[in-house]
C-alpha cells in the first residue's frame, strides 16, 4: 500500500510517548508499505539532523506554518482570542492552517494513495472538506476530552476548574464531531475504543492497537551500589500537563512521607521542556534533580531504584512504563498511569491511588531491594516476551484494510 501519514511536528528526537509510538509503528509499517510522512511543522522548529536518514518513511514532506510557541506572548493572545471568539478548543485551533489544508487538497488530487492516516486529533480540522479517493483513518493516541475532564477535577482553584471544564466541554464537542468525518478510528486501548463508541456514539471505531516497546533497545539496569542515596525517578515529557500535575502531587504530598521512613531519598525528574514550576523544585537543599532533555534516558533510569508514574489525569497509554520495565527497573503507578496496559498489579508493577498507599508502595520497594528486583525482573521478562511493536503495526494495518471509503466527507 501507499500510505500518507499526517502528523504535527517531526518525530526526532524521540522525547515523548506520541513520537515513540508513531516512530515505532512507522518503522515496522515501512518494511512492507510505501509511506509518505507529511508534517505540519512550526516555522521556527529546527529539524533534527537524523530526520532525513531515518528509514521510518520513504518520503518526508515538511510543511512549515507560523504556529506560536507554547508560553510565548503570542500563545497567550491566541489562547484568549480562541476562548472568546470561537467555540473550538485551543489545542485544536492552533494547528488549523488554511495553507496546510490547501496542501492536503493538492495531494488528494495529484497523488494516488491507498490509505491516509491522521495521527492524533490535532491536525483533524485541516481534513474538513478534503476528499481523498481512499479511506482516511484517525489514529487516536488519547481520548482528548477525558484528559481535560480529569485536569478540571484536579484544579484547586474555582477559576482553574471553570477554565478546564470549559475546555473539556469544547473538546468533547469537537472530538466527537471531527472523529465522525473519518472513515475509521483506531485507538490505543480497548477502554478508549469503548469510550469513543459509548460517549460519542461513533460507529466508525475499528478497534485498538496494543502498546509496544523495542525491548532490544533497552539494556537491563546493573545493580546499584548500596552506598548510593536511594533515588526515585520520573520519566516523561514535562511539557504535558498531566505529567506536570502528577510530579507536583508526588513532590508535595508523597515524597515527604517517603522521606520520613527512608531519609535522604532523592527524586530525579527526567524529561524534556520542564516549565518553571518544575525547574524551581531543583535546589541544593531539595534533593530533587531536573534533567531536562537528555540524549539517552537509560543512564538516568539505571541510576534510580524505582520509577514512579503518579498520574492523576491523562489518557491513552504510557509507553514509558514498558520502557522502564524493559530496563529492569521497578515501577509504581496510579491506576490512571497504567490505564489501558495489560499489566498485573503486584506482578508487573505496583498500583496505588492515594497519597498514603503510594508512599507505602514506594517505601516498601526502597526498603526491600529483593522485592524490587523480583518485580523488575518479572516485568522485563514479560516485556521481552510479549510486547513487541511488530504485532501492533500488523494489527493497525489489518484494521485499516477492513475499512471502506465513505461516500462523502462530513464538513467540520
Amino acid at each position: 500500500m501507499r500510505i500518507l501519514w499526517v502528523k504535527i511536528g517531526a518525530l526526532l528526537p524521540l522525547d515523548s510517548g506520541g513520537k515513540l509510538r508513531t516512530h515505532a509503528m512507522l518503522t515496522e509499517i515501512s518494511r512492507l508499505h510505501d509511506v509518505v510522512y507529511l508534517s505540519l511543522l512550526p516555522g521556527d522548529e529546527p529539524l533534527d539532523e537524523r530526520e532525513e536518514s531515518d528509514p521510518y518513511a520513504a518520503e518526508k514532506i515538511w510543511f512549515r506554518a507560523p504556529i506560536t510557541r507554547k508560553g510565548s506572548p503570542g500563545f497567550w493572545f491566541e489562547l484568549a482570542w480562541t476562548f472568546i471568539a470561537t467555540t473550538r478548543p485551543y489545542a485544536l485551533q492552533r494547528y488549523a492552517a488554511s495553507a496546510f489544508r490547501k496542501k492536503l487538497r493538492e495531494l488528494s488530487k495529484t497523488q494516488d494513495f491507498d490509505l491516509v492516516v491522521c495521527d492524533f486529533l490535532a491536525p483533524a480540522l485541516n481534513f474538513a472538506d478534503v476528499d481523498f479517493a481512499c479511506p482516511v483513518v484517525l489514529f487516536q493516541h488519547n481520548i482528548e476530552a477525558l484528559i481535560w475532564q480529569r485536569l478540571a477535577a484536579g484544579r484547586s482553584s474555582s477559576v482553574g476548574r471553570w477554565f478546564f471544564r470549559r475546555q473539556h466541554r469544547r473538546m468533547q464537542q469537537w472530538e466527537a464531531r471531527l472523529s465522525s468525518i473519518f472513515d475509521g478510528v483506531v485507538t490505543v486501548s480497548p477502554e478508549d475504543a469503548e469510550l469513543a463508541r459509548s460517549e460519542y456514539g461513533l460507529t466508525n471505531v475499528l478497534g485498538h492497537v496494543p502498546t509496544g516497546v523495542d525491548s532490544g533497545a533497552f539494556k537491563p539496569a546493573p545493580p546499584l551500589a548500596p552506598e548510593l542515596a536511594p533515588t526515585v525517578g520520573f520519566l516523561g515529557a514535562m511539557d504535558w500537563m498531566p505529567n506536570i500535575e502528577g510530579v507536583l502531587w508526588f513532590v508535595r504530598e508523597v515524597l515527604p512521607l517517603v522521606r520520613q521512613r527512608v531519609p535522604g531519598t532523592r527524586f530525579k525528574i527526567i524529561g524534556r521542556n520542564p516549565p518553571p514550576s518544575i525547574r524551581a523544585l531543583a535546589t541544593a537543599e531539595s534533593g530533587i534533580e531536573v534533567t531536562g532533555t537528555v540524549d539517552d534516558v537509560q543512564p538516568h533510569v539505571h541510576g534510580c531504584n524505582l520509577i514512579v508514574v503518579p498520574l492523576l489525569s491523562g489518557g491513552g497509554t504510557r509507553i514509558k512504563i514498558f520502557e522502564c520495565m524493559a530496563m529492569g527497573v521497578a515501577v509504581v503507578s496510579t491506576t490512571i498511569g497504567a490505564e489501558g496496559l495489560p499489566l498485573v498489579a503486584g506482578e508487573d508493577l505496583q498500583i496505588a491511588d492515594t497519597v498514603g498507599a503510594f508512599a507505602d508502595s514506594v517505601t516498601e520497594l526502597l526498603q526491600n531491594p529483593g522485592l524490587a528486583h523480583r518485580l523488575a525482573q518479572h516485568a522485563r521478562e514479560r516485556t521481552v516476551r510479549e510486547f513487541g511493536w511488530q504485532a501492533a503495526a500488523s494489527r493497525f494495518i489489518a484494521l485499516c484494510e477492513s475499512v471502506s471509503k465513505m461516500p462523502t466527507g462530513v464538513p467540520a
